[in-house]
């Protein structure tokens, strides 16, 4: 199955979230939270995103694909993404990520995140209720739930066809307690075949941001690629 496309539909509402920030600070540092199911398209969206970049330094774009430690590892990944790399960096610290080898099952090295440029973090669990203060912009994407489990099991080849009922539960687990789509301020759904939808959002946003732009599970290591 082709990989979603992340159209102008799925792209423009994000963008405009984006240039709603302005320029200094929010706007050169703003950090971008993509989340949604797996399957539904967000690392796709987040390439796009990165590419058409409206400001003048391109972000730092963050997967939690690289973090997860293992397929059991939504949960350490929220808190490393968390602890390491949004809470540093918005008190003005050092922030950095340590990369999980899929190959290996084992951590591997650290990537430092510049505190002086913009930052997207796309991911299961990119969401949660401690990531929302910590964020400018924060997208839920959507898509079928047939269609995207499809499409997660195609991408990796069926190695994570074994590992889809418990990710699945962790997810809805994670999903209940943090409840990420009410802190969205864009939420998308894309389903091929028909045009991606967007609706206004409830989402609450911080330092006084705006909730503008329109709005409406797994992961997939490099190993399994």
């Amino acid at each position: 199955m082709s990989s979603p496309d992340a159209g102008p539909e799925l792209l423009a509402p994000v963008l405009a979230a984006v240039r709603a920030l302005g320029r200094h600070p929010a706007g050169d540092r703003a950090v971008i939270l993509i989340d949604g199911p797996s399957g539904a398209g967000k690392s796709t969206l987040a390439d796009a995103v990165v590419a058409a970049w409206p400001g003048p330094v391109a972000p730092t774009l963050v997967r939690l694909d690289d973090i997860y430690p293992g397929w059991e590892g939504l949960d350490a990944a929220i808190d490393q993404i968390g602890s390491r790399v949004l809470l540093p960096r918005r008190a003005g610290g050092p922030a950095a990520w340590q990369r999980h080898d899929w190959a290996t099952g084992s951590p591997a090295e650290w990537h430092t995140v510049a505190a002086d440029r913009p930052l997207i973090v796309e991911g299961c669990g990119a969401l949660a209720h401690a990531h929302a203060a910590l964020s400018d912009v924060r997208v839920w994407l959507d898509a079928d739930d047939g269609i995207r489990k499809q499409r997660a099991l195609d991408r990796d080849g069926g190695v994570f066809e074994a590992h889809w009922d418990q990710w699945q539960q962790d997810w809805e687990s994670y999903r209940e307690r943090e409840r990420p789509e009410q802190w969205a301020t864009v939420r998308l759904t894309a389903t091929p075949g028909r045009a991606a939808t967007g609706q206004p959002t409830s989402g609450q946003p911080t330092s006084g941001q705006s909730t503008a732009g329109q709005s409406a599970a797994g992961p997939k290591p490099e190993a399994a690629q």
